[in-house]
């Protein structure tokens, strides 16, 4: 286990784990004390907090594409850096306007559009930089690691969010927010400079778009995962997120037997990513694709409303099938994309997966009041898997190898 560990020594890998942690403790720091300033400003509502989380999302979408060109044509440290640096100006803006009493809905939404757009510049860069700092065998355990650390960021920012909003109050806590921004920038300023790729994109954002969309079309295994992972995103997001929290007032008791359910779910988030160090597949993408099948099992034992430690159980081994997925498809797309058009290909990626996922959670409740919520749970749970068998038998899914395709033409 200790070899997996070995890419600790590189002071770059370990400031990038710890910058990545940090960012993902804000982030999930951030949607709490947000919900809570905008209800309790003059006019707050849930829409107006629904409406200023849209605006952040739709401009994270819009931007995503840009972000890939960006960090394709210049170092991608200095872009994250600086993404950083916009973020954590941002969200100081946010707490500011809190804390001073002077927020309405027009400005947390101009600000959440700047946020939005940041975190969009930010996103490509960081899943493409680790193939620059790590080669070899080593390339899927640092983003293992780099999986949990953002996975520990997350649970403990979570953990801290309500603690913080009840302690000091929503706007303060957004400054704590904006910190972590800060301290991700300064960490990931010790990060060793790797110049931009050779061969990097063309003069014009649009010219540098169809390249990345040829080398994002060109291996068909690529554009099937994306397009199996935007299906499955947009069923269980709105599935799981949306009438989880229903099953659970009606069967467990409410928000605690919800937050149980989550907790396992973060557990489960952990374990995934210590399998997924270890196993070294010799197909990769076909171990995704397979894992896959394994990301609905909580949906069928909330549709059948059994008992809330089975649930727990099912959405413990789904996370765990959750992390390998990500974990193999990240190392894949780092492995066979070449480094010049690495970043756009992310992002094609990032805009096909999430951009449909506000679909799926505005059509689920619709679904369910028509025909019940187990068997919609049934019916999405039911699609998920027929989606990860549909995807494994295609010869290019199932015949990608662990190492460049420059050296192995026939994986494309």
């Amino acid at each position: 286990m200790k070899a997996h560990f070995a890419v600790l020594r590189d002071r770059s890998v370990l400031a990038l784990l710890s910058a990545r942690s940090i960012s993902l403790l804000g982030n999930a720091i951030m949607p709490v004390a947000l919900a809570f300033a905008v209800l309790g400003m003059p006019g707050g509502s849930a829409t107006v907090l629904g409406a200023v989380l849209a605006v952040r999302m739709a401009t994270q979408i819009l931007f995503v594409l840009v972000g890939g060109v960006i960090a394709d044509r210049f170092p991608r440290q200095r872009v994250m850096v600086g993404a950083d640096l916009v973020s954590g100006a941002v969200h100081t803006g946010l707490a500011v306007l809190v804390v001073s009493d002077s927020a309405t809905p027009v400005r947390l939404a101009a600000l959440a559009a700047l946020s939005g757009a940041a975190a969009a510049l930010f996103e490509p860069a960081s899943r493409s930089v680790m193939p620059q700092l790590v080669d070899g065998d080593g390339l899927q355990s640092a983003n293992a690691l780099l999986k949990l650390s953002m996975r520990g960021g997350s649970i403990v920012g979570a953990a801290l969010a309500g603690v913080l909003v009840a302690a000091v109050g929503a706007g303060w806590t957004l400054l704590v927010d904006a910190g972590t921004f800060l301290a991700s920038a300064a960490l990931l300023s010790l990060v060793r400079k790797v110049p931009a790729a050779a061969g990097g994109p063309s003069r014009t954002v649009l010219a540098a778009l169809r390249e990345g969309w040829r080398e994002f079309t060109a291996r068909q295994w690529v554009w099937v995962m994306v397009g199996q992972l935007a299906f499955v995103n947009v069923l269980l997001a709105g599935s799981f997120y949306v009438l989880g929290p229903v099953v659970a007032k009606e069967e467990y008791g409410g928000a605690p037997g919800w937050s149980a359910v989550l907790t396992t779910q973060a557990v489960g988030f952990v374990l995934g990513t210590m399998v997924a160090m270890r196993i070294r597949p010799a197909h990769p993408v076909r171990v995704a694709a397979l894992a896959t099948v394994g990301f609905p099992l909580s949906l069928f034992f909330l549709a059948a409303e059994a008992p809330l430690v089975a649930v727990c159980v099912a959405t413990f081994a789904a996370a765990i099938c959750i992390d390998i997925y990500e974990v193999m498809l990240d190392t894949s797309l780092q492995q066979h994309i070449p480094p010049e058009a690495l970043s756009r290909v992310m992002a094609y990626e990032s805009l096909g997966t999430l951009a449909l996922v506000p679909i799926g959670a505005a059509v689920v409740g619709p679904v369910s009041a028509g025909i019940g919520v187990g068997p919609t749970l049934f019916g999405t749970a039911a699609l998920i898997v027929a989606a990860g068998l549909l995807a494994l038998p295609l010869p290019s899914v199932r015949a990608v190898p662990p190492a460049p395709a420059r050296d192995l033409e026939g994986a494309r």
